[in-house]
């Protein structure tokens, strides 16, 4: 079973692997440079990848401005909630701001909006 990690932290991660992996396929262009085709195509790529990961950083920091700031009550540090449950970004406390979940295993699943 995967580990559950903080929202927030999971999105940076992503938009910073969108980083690194723009800059690799730009740098795979470099095979191929006796045809420029190619190297516009991965060099295109990869600033799509760039600019893609600047659109995420700036969707999940406007996210983050809206986040509930609660204090964790394991490590006692100012942590960022989204949704009904989260974790705590320093030391993976589960986080719940929904009265009836309390106590309750944690599920990211009752962050997804129930069918009726």
């Amino acid at each position: 079973m995967k580990p559950y990690k903080n929202k927030i932290n999971k999105i940076r991660s992503f938009a910073l692997a969108l980083i690194f992996i723009g800059f690799v396929v730009m740098y795979g262009g470099i095979f191929f440079k006796n045809n420029p085709i190619l190297v516009l195509i991965f060099m295109t790529l990869g600033v799509l990848c760039i600019i893609g990961s600047t659109v995420v950083y700036a969707w999940i920091g406007l996210l983050s401005t809206r986040a509930v700031q609660v204090v964790c009550p394991n490590c006692h540090k100012y942590t960022k909630v989204l949704g009904r449950v989260d974790m705590c970004m320093y030391c993976n406390e589960p986080l719940t701001l929904d009265p009836t979940l309390e106590g309750k295993e944690f599920d990211q699943s009752y962050n997804k909006a129930k069918k009726s």
